[in-house]
């Protein structure tokens, strides 16, 4: 188990929070990484994808770059095998797409505008996954 680290976590709180603003302030666009990526793959509007992908490639970019300042903060291996890890992923996009959006776009900036759609749906992100953790660690 990894150490209670209570700094470092609202540093990172803070520099997403600081991230999503200069994007909400400078393009009136709310981000979300599901709704990011989706319009990367089928965009809405001509000129879409340059910041798209520069925003991926800059997440990427920031993990790697943390991984190689810190690499005790990544687990070595991951905990279940690569059939549980894809139909996990494959859930979680499923789930993205019927809420119209991920934690990221509804409990950061939706919650901080607060939007009753993404209020409730933070809600039930946090709600699934206590049950879905609970589930799964009972069976494991």
């Amino acid at each position: 188990m990894q150490q209670f680290t209570p700094v470092a976590g609202l540093v990172g709180g803070v520099l997403i929070a600081l991230g999503l603003a200069v994007i909400l302030i400078g393009s009136g666009r709310i981000v979300g990484l599901s709704g990011v990526a989706a319009g990367l793959i089928n965009p809405h509007r001509g000129g879409d994808r340059a910041w798209r992908l520069s925003f991926l490639i800059g997440a990427l970019a920031v993990g790697a770059i943390f991984e190689l300042a810190r690499p005790s903060t990544y687990d070595a291996a991951a905990p279940h095998g690569v059939v549980v890890i894809a139909i996990s992923g494959l859930l979680v996009g499923l789930g993205t797409r019927m809420a119209n959006g991920c934690t990221s776009g509804h409990g950061l900036c939706g919650v901080a505008r607060v939007s009753k759609r993404s209020i409730i749906a933070t809600l039930v992100f946090f709600a699934v996954g206590v049950v879905t953790a609970t589930l799964v660690g009972r069976l494991a």
